[in-house]
């Protein structure tokens, strides 16, 4: 993989924004001495997309939706 785009990271993720809260995180991880997930001479957030993009981090955030599932019906 030559360059790592948006459109191969958003394979793997839902939205943007969550693309950006997992490279934030994965990429801290790295800086602090996380063994790379692939093989990559780039600077830790572009191995941090790097990894996004080949599917060898997910994230574990749970939708909305399955969030309000657990809340009593409101009355207006």
């Amino acid at each position: 993989m030559a360059r790592v785009t948006i459109e191969d990271c958003l394979k793997h993720v839902d939205n943007m924004y969550e693309l950006v809260h997992l490279a934030t995180k994965r990429t801290r991880q790295l800086f602090k001495g996380s063994d790379p997930l692939v093989k990559s001479k780039n600077r830790v957030i572009v191995t941090a997309l790097r990894e996004i993009a080949a599917g060898r981090v997910v994230s574990t955030l749970t939708p909305m939706n399955d969030l309000n599932d657990d809340l009593p019906p409101m009355s207006n």
